[in-house]
């Protein structure tokens, strides 16, 4: 398979884990080309600055989108009109009707075209989903999900402009897949300056209710962690996660019932490796497509609604 990968920020997190897999060849594209050739030379890729080639190059099966937002759900039609595959950062739009659009056009098509909703491959968040669907624990009557972090990624803003579409949307995905969509939204949030600040969002659903809450109000030191409390008729499911500077993550997941509490054994996993190993195995007609618009659209609705109470309308 042969991949246009488009962005040199975010983009790396995607080259580590083709680079790790061997089984693609990479032209990662970028604006700069002394950045764009460094970058790409860390991963073994080759450079370009040249991004029509990625659409009208019939050599490139799949274009992975790792750009600016406003850009993913245009780069991703284009693909689409050029009959690529393609897989699309989150959120996958600026807009729900943008979202909508892609939702549509990639049902008309028959391309795959893939939201790369990572957290889906978290082994803690899987467990999360299963117990909700088989019941284990009888109804989940109330979420909360939460993250803070440190600027562990240099020059990204982390203020109240980024965070609920940036930081929060995962784990609006997780809230969404768990208990659908709300019927009340109540919005907090605070700032320290332009790129660091805290949103705090309840949410209310019939027999249930749920929170998240994004910071990155912490130092250095304090790298990134997260987690989600899960508490249901007859049980509670905690876990919680530290990430430092590689980007891995440590987890550990507690099951806690009226007989005890005991820890729930993980699979290792790199949820980003996790997400293309789906993306390759779902172009080899291995597996059904678990990340596509039309499954992450209330997500993304549930997103920009956050959002416009903390920004108002962009």
């Amino acid at each position: 398979m042969k991949i246009a990968l488009l962005g040199t920020g975010f983009g790396q997190a995607h080259a580590a884990a083709y680079a790790a897999r061997g089984d693609a060849e990479v032209v990662m594209f970028g604006r700069d080309p002394e950045k764009t050739a460094k970058v790409a030379g860390q991963f073994g890729f080759a450079a370009s600055t040249d991004l029509d080639t990625a659409f009208t190059d019939p050599s490139f099966d799949l274009v992975d989108i790792c750009l600016p937002i406003p850009l993913h759900t245009p780069m991703a039609l284009r693909a689409l009109e050029a009959g690529k595959h393609v897989l699309t950062e989150l959120p996958m739009a600026a807009t729900l009707e943008e979202g909508r659009q892609l939702v549509s056009a990639a049902e008309a098509s028959d391309r795959q075209v893939f939201v790369d909703m990572f957290e889906r491959f978290i082994p803690a968040n899987r467990v999360l989903a299963d117990t909700v669907h088989d019941g284990t624990y009888g109804r989940l009557r109330e979420l909360t999900v939460w993250s803070a972090m440190a600027p562990l990624w240099p020059g990204a803003s982390l203020g109240l402009r980024t965070l609920p579409m940036e930081a929060m949307h995962s784990d609006l995905d997780l809230i969404t897949r768990a208990l659908g969509m709300p019927r009340d939204i109540h919005v907090t949030a605070v700032a320290r300056d332009a790129d660091a600040g805290a949103v705090e969002a309840t949410f209310a659903f019939d027999g249930a209710i749920a929170r998240s809450s994004v910071s990155s109000l912490r130092p250095m030191p304090w790298g990134g962690r997260g987690g989600y409390t899960a508490a249901f008729t007859d049980g509670v499911l905690e876990s919680t996660s530290t990430m430092g500077y590689d980007g891995k993550p440590t987890t550990t997941l507690t099951a806690y019932t009226g007989d005890g509490a005991h820890e729930v054994d993980l699979p290792p996993a790199d949820q980003y490796a996790a997400m293309i190993d789906h993306v390759q195995a779902v172009l080899r007609g291995e597996a059904e497509n678990q990340i596509t618009p039309a499954g992450a659209l209330d997500a993304l609705e549930l997103t920009l609604r956050v959002d416009q109470q903390v920004n108002g309308v962009r």
